[in-house]
């Protein structure tokens, strides 16, 4: 795997946030003194530091396809970095205390992405036993997130029983009649006059008679424009002083 060390040592000691970080002792890989190191842990890569303010690391581990255990050492609290194969070097630490060992073997162990596979892959099966319950559970929780569907309310329910409406509603001078449809049982006509003709069709209705307003009408109706003009004036003036007054009192209180 081909790694780009100036993008490395950006991401070894930038602002964001470690995982882990702290003092451990590493072994050698030809000789087998141990050296202490400043460890670094951001995600899947553990970075080491000669000091703790050192600005690049000295190397990096790639935490994929390995395994972290304890190990038997001269060295109290060692733990062990173990990859599969052959000619995989294995990295051997060790902490300054117990607290120290563990808590650096149980973050080394999750930093993975194998893991956090694993991780998500529970919690999507949690989250569906969640929605659906699980499987030979109750019966109305059984069925796939596809064939699942809400119960129809009352109202939709009673929606559902009224009859479809005509594709076009016949209309009687202008405006559509509703009891008109074409299916539904009409009133046997005693009066003598259809109201529909040859054809099935609705007839329009005769035209009411038009009658001019008389002088006293005319005279009522605009008293009653001018009452409504003057009460309107009233009530404009008299909530525009309290808008005014209290305008000024903001200005005031500034």
């Amino acid at each position: 795997m081909k790694l780009n060390e100036r993008s490395l040592a950006f991401y070894a000691t930038c602002d964001s946030p470690a995982d882990n970080a702290g003092f451990l002792y590493k072994r050698g890989e030809r000789h087998t003194a141990y050296h202490r190191r400043w460890f670094v842990l951001k995600g899947n890569m553990l970075f080491y530091f000669e000091e703790r303010e050192s600005r690049e690391p000295v190397g990096v581990i790639v935490l994929e396809g390995c395994t972290v255990e304890l190990c038997d050492s001269a060295e109290e609290f060692t733990f062990a970095i173990r990859f599969s194969g052959a000619k995989s070097r294995t990295y051997v630490l060790a902490a300054e205390s117990q607290a120290a060992m563990e808590s650096w073997v149980k973050s080394l162990s999750r930093a993975s992405f194998d893991y956090m596979r694993l991780v998500v892959r529970e919690l999507e099966k949690q989250l569906e036993e969640m929605r659906w319950g699980p499987a030979g559970g109750c019966g109305g929780c059984q069925g796939s997130p596809t064939s699942w569907k809400p119960k129809p309310s009352g109202l939709e329910r009673s929606l559902e029983r009224l009859p479809p409406l005509p594709a076009v509603l016949p209309k009687e001078n202008g405006c559509a009649v509703w009891n008109n449809v074409p299916e539904a049982d009409r009133p046997p006509d005693t009066s003598g006059c259809s109201r529909y003709d040859s054809e099935g069709n609705p007839r329009l209705p005769p035209l009411p008679l038009r009658r001019r307003a008389s002088s006293s009408e005319v005279g009522s109706t605009g008293a009653a424009v001018a009452e409504s003009t003057s009460t309107f004036c009233q009530l404009h003036e008299r909530y525009g002083r309290e808008v005014a007054q209290l305008r000024q009192d903001w200005l005031e209180r500034r």
